[in-house]
């Protein structure tokens, strides 16, 4: 892009500025959702929540199955899309 060109984008400097830093947030946000520590560590607290009592074995099997496909985007980013389009 020339010079006229960003002298006249120039006012959107704070958006575009702003748009980079909500990407690099989410970034972070999705390595750490799917990161297979984070996950097993909260297979871990799950699996002590139904020993205490504070969920039953149905809640159990629904959360774990919910943190399993997590564990296994995590391990395995790419398994979930389709690449028909290459």
């Amino acid at each position: 892009m020339g010079l006229i060109g960003e002298v006249l984008l120039l006012p959107f400097a704070p958006v575009r500025g702003s748009a980079w830093v909500v990407r690099q947030v989410l970034s972070e946000a999705e390595r750490i959702y799917y990161d297979p520590a984070t996950v097993r560590a909260e297979l871990a607290r799950l699996e002590e929540r139904l020993e205490a009592g504070e969920i039953d074995e149905e809640e159990f099997d629904r959360q774990e199955d919910e943190l399993l496909d997590r564990l296994e985007t995590g391990l395995n980013p790419g398994a979930g899309t389709d690449d028909w389009t290459s």
